[in-house]
Parts: structure tokens; sequence; C-alpha cells
């Protein structure tokens, strides 16, 4: 049996534990099968497992995968990679790591326990509703649009947001990786609210999207006037993700919190 290979589990966007969208991540020293990749994050059984290898020319590569699929852009295991090697010394206090991804390069930078995140912003345009969608969903869309990966249905109101209760089952024929439900916020404490959704890549409510923020950053700031938000993501978990809109660009930050780490055995 070879080394054991260390990996960690991190709750990201909260800065408590049991909070926030938890992620595994697994450090590499040299990239793996894609099979072995997708039966670790199989395995892991959480909404992402990231996995990082350390680039010759500095930074890291970085690839998330789902318990069965890997995905083009992922917010929270990005924050949980920074934050995991953050504790192996890769990323002190004030400094910036740059990731090459599926999506581009991607930086992550760190001041004490707050991670931000520079990622593609990812727009939406108006669409038309699939046929089920708004049956699945049991929400009444205000709007519904669609951007490179999910639709985003604006609901009437937050506690519209809150009350839904999706039939997975019929939402994961949708043909999309998730469905963003947004509504401005009730409180003065956040601009918006919004749950996520994606049963077609395995995950019937993921706890707290960063990549959805790409889209609701635009589509708030639009909205709002502002370039500057806090959105408020209402799963169970529950979990915050302060944006900024830059350019082309969105600044997602947040806090994570180290939860568990431990030995993957076998090879």
């Amino acid at each position: 049996m070879t080394a054991p290979l260390q990996y960690f589990i991190v709750d990201a966007f909260t800065d408590r534990p049991f909070a926030g969208n938890p992620a595994a991540v697994v450090p590499l020293s040299a990239w793996r099968p894609d099979g072995w990749l997708q039966s670790v994050a199989m395995e892991m059984n959480l909404s992402e497992t990231a996995f990082v290898v350390r680039r010759d020319g500095g930074g890291f590569d970085l690839r998330w995968f789902t318990p069965k699929v890997e995905v083009d852009l992922c917010g929270h295991a990005t924050l949980a990679s920074a934050v995991a090697l953050s504790q192996l010394g890769h990323l002190p206090d004030g400094a910036e790591i740059k990731f090459s991804t599926r999506s581009g390069v991607l930086s992550a930078g760190r001041r004490g326990d707050r991670y931000q995140l520079d990622f593609p912003l990812k727009p939406e345009s108006p669409a038309a509703a699939p046929p089920g969608l708004v049956e699945a969903l049991g929400v009444a869309p205000r709007y519904v649009g669609k951007n490179q990966f999910d639709y985003l249905v604006e609901a009437e109101s937050e506690d519209a947001v809150r009350r839904a209760a999706p039939d997975f089952k019929r939402l994961a024929q949708t043909e999309c990786r998730g469905i963003i439900v947004t509504a401005r916020s009730a409180t003065p404490e956040f601009d918006f609210v919004s749950r996520f959704f994606a049963p077609a890549a395995g995950i019937d409510e993921d706890p707290v999207t960063g990549s959805a923020h790409c889209c609701l950053a635009d589509f708030w700031g639009r909205r709002l006037g502002k370039t500057a938000l806090v959105g408020y993501q209402a799963s169970a978990r529950g979990g915050v993700v302060q944006v900024e809109l830059r350019g082309q660009r969105v600044l997602l930050a947040g806090q994570g919190v180290l939860v568990a780490r431990g030995e993957l055995l076998v090879d």
C-alpha cells in the first residue's frame, strides 16, 4: 500500500462549524486517473470534493467533482481549498494564490480568517421556463433567466424562496446544471436570498453555492443599482456570501472553518 493521502473537510461561507457548505479537499502530488477522482468524490459524498496539484511554475491546478460528475466552476470548494492550503502553509495571511481550472485562472486571497475569490461573472438573460420546471419547483416565478450553467427563477418574496419544496425527481429532468431560486431580502441585513437545486448533478439542494453568486451578483446588482452586495443562501445550513462586481469579474468573500482532517488509506 502506498503512503496515505491527507484530506481536509471545510465548512465554507460560514464562521462556525456545521453550517455553510462542507467540501472535501484532497491535495495530490500528481494527477490520478479521472475514475479514481470520481470514486473518491463519491466516497466523500459531499456536494463537491476538490483536488489540488501544485504546478511547477507556481500556483495549483484545481478540479471539482460532485458524487456524480466533474463540474466547471465551484465557489465553496475553492474557498475550502484555500483554507486547506493555508493549513499546509501555502497561503499565509495577506497572501494570494492562483488556481488553474476549467474556468480559467482563479485567485484566492486571505485576510485572517476571511477569504476572497476572484471569479468570472456569469450573467443570465431572459429565458422561457422549460416544460415542467415551474411545476417541479412549486414556485410562482416573477422572472426566469438562464446563464451558461443554470436557470434563475425570481420568486415573489423571501418567504416563497424559503418555503420552496421541489419535486427533485421531476426537477432532475431539466437540462441544466442547476436552478437558482432567489428574491430580495426581507431584512436590511442582506440584499437578497437564494437557494440552489441541482438534482441532475447528484445534489438535491446545495447548502451555499459560490458559483451561483457569479450570476446573482449581476442580477441583483443591476436591479438594486449596487456593486457590492451581501447574499444569504437560505438552505438548512445557511451561509453568507459577500459579492463585489468588477467588470466581467466578481469577488466572492466569506469565511471557512476546518472541521476535520484525515487520511485516505486506499489507492
